[in-house]
């Protein structure tokens, strides 16, 4: 075949993965990634921390699903991964800190067991009596809250679901598609008889899926997740154009053509393939003119904003495993710690290392703040939660993920499969990322392969 040119709207972890899955089939091939901002990797950041590279975008990859971790292997990093020393997490609740029960289906019990002083007494008896209910029917995407509210009780949704959620999505457990978010759980409702069955069964075929369940759940790399950027540009062979926004796409006779960089004076690019890799809102924008039936359910997929601090405190013993999760029941601002240095074996050393995150969907008012305001109340937030002895950071950074997270709100399949659908009526385009399938890293991986894939 001979040569063609893809262009990949969009240098974050699709954008990027999909660049590099195009070079592996096709290793003559133009690739031309286009890219608004001023440097790749999109939500994959790091800063450099009390002499660590610390990430303040995803900060650890699924081991137990292949995308990422094979990416990884790709690149020739293999050994390069680490695995967390430590995985247990505690709760915060008003009543205290309690141990994050094991088998749960993002926070959905299968039993009642382990979930004493989690819940009150009477919201266990709930739990349990959830099973003498009649079976759960579900017609079609309903919301996480809805459904596990009725079920199972508010105290399951406010203590364990969602401060899960929260941290996955930034979202709310009342708006949040269940189908989209805990597709698992929805695939097991029809037929169960409660919906601690479903999550029993989704649990047990997520564990065989996964083959060996003994492994580790979570994996970094040693230089950080920020570091895959660019070595997948350096793989890919790509040529990337920061600070190129794309305007617009149409349809030629021979193919595509993009409309790139300044809007008074464009440039044309014409392309065999495009790949639309960028948020929801701007491919919405993008596709208006190519593939207008893609624009209002993209239009359909709100983000929340959130911010990570990233702390660096005197060495210090703290008691709480891996991290705490914070639900809003907590009054608290941060929603989450993770203790990254007691986590993770390569970042342990001369200083406590720890990172928190701020801003909920719907509720970003505290985000408001100047950078040096919020990172004192994130400060002293973290340093309560924790009991630190030497309270008095040793270094900070703040980064601002203004519109970061899409939402997976109720109908959010039916949203995807009409973008999809829309798209996949123009030869040579495709379109991937966060905003679809899964916000995960490798998620995301997995999205940029198949549209590659497809378009091949």
């Amino acid at each position: 075949m001979s040569p063609r040119r893809l262009v990949v709207v969009g240098a974050g972890i699709t954008g990027l993965a999909a660049a590099f899955e195009w070079r592996r089939r096709r290793p003559d091939d133009e690739i031309v990634v286009l890219e608004a901002g001023d440097r790749v990797g999109g939500k994959l950041h790091r800063v450099e921390l009390a002499g660590h590279w610390y990430d303040t975008g995803p900060e650890a990859v699924l081991a137990r699903v292949p995308e990422a971790v094979a990416l990884v292997e790709a690149l020739g990093w293999g050994d390069r991964l680490v695995a967390p020393a430590t995985t247990q997490a505690a709760v915060v609740l008003p009543e205290g800190r309690f141990p994050l029960p094991a088998g749960t289906v993002l926070g959905v019990p299968a039993s009642a067991d382990g979930l004493d002083g989690i819940l009150s007494p009477a919201g266990v008896a709930r739990v349990r009596a959830e099973a003498e209910l009649p079976p759960p029917a579900v017609d079609g995407d309903v919301a996480v809250g809805a459904l596990l509210r009725g079920r199972l009780g508010d105290e399951v949704v406010d203590r364990l679901v969602e401060p899960l959620l929260g941290g996955v999505y930034a979202g709310r457990a009342d708006e949040l598609s269940l189908q989209a978010t805990m597709p698992a759980l929805f695939a097991h409702l029809p037929g169960s008889p409660s919906v601690l069955a479903a999550a029993a069964a989704a649990r047990d075929a997520g564990t065989r899926s996964r083959g060996d369940a003994d492994g580790p759940v979570f994996a970094t790399v040693d230089q950080g997740i920020g570091a895959l950027p660019a070595a997948l540009v350096a793989a890919a062979r790509a040529e990337v154009r920061l600070r190129t926004p794309a305007h617009g796409i149409r349809r030629t006779a021979t193919g595509l053509e993009v409309s790139v960089g300044p809007v008074g004076t464009p440039e044309v690019l014409p392309a065999d393939a495009v790949l639309v890799a960028v948020p929801a809102g701007k491919a919405a924008r993008l596709l208006a003119g190519v593939a207008p039936g893609a624009t209002a359910p993209l239009q359909g997929i709100p983000y929340a904003s959130m911010a990570v601090v990233a702390m660096a405190f005197p060495a210090q013993q703290v008691d709480a495993g891996s991290g705490l999760l914070v639900p809003p029941v907590t009054g608290r601002l941060v929603k989450g710690v993770t203790v990254s240095s007691s986590k993770w074996p390569h970042l342990g050393g001369d200083a406590l290392l720890v990172r928190s995150s701020v801003g909920r969907f719907r509720d970003e008012s505290e985000l408001q703040r100047t950078d040096e305001d919020l990172t004192a109340a994130v400060v002293a937030d973290v340093a309560d939660l924790l009991g630190l002895a030497r309270p008095e950071p040793l270094e900070t950074a703040v980064v601002r993920w203004g519109g970061g997270l899409p939402q997976y709100l109720v109908g959010h399949q039916a949203r995807v499969d009409a973008v999809r659908a829309a798209v996949a009526e123009v030869p040579g385009l495709g379109i991937a990322g966060a905003a679809f399938r899964g916000v995960g890293v490798p998620a995301c991986i997995r999205d940029a392969q198949h549209a590659v894939a497809a378009l091949l």
